[in-house]
């Protein structure tokens, strides 16, 4: 994953969760690196879950991943 697919990926999500309905959001992130674009990538998922009202769950992540997750205060929002 690229940063410049990051606001892709925001829209798509906002494009699917737009519809609502949908109470929770798997994020399958097994293999996904932490560095910043994931992070980023994971606070815009973590963001268009709670403007539609759902839940974001983060599946397979690494403990970096997590460990990242909860140090930047998203811990709470990435079940």
């Amino acid at each position: 994953m690229e940063r410049a697919d990051l606001p892709g990926l925001f829209a798509r999500t906002c494009m699917l969760l737009g519809g609502g309905g949908i109470e929770l959001l798997r994020c399958e992130v097994a293999g996904v690196a932490a560095d910043t674009v994931a992070v980023d990538a994971l606070a815009r998922l973590a963001l268009a879950g709670r403007r539609a009202g759902c839940q974001v769950q983060l599946c397979g992540a690494c403990e970096e991943l997590r460990a990242l997750v909860g140090f930047i205060g998203l811990a709470e929002v990435l079940l």
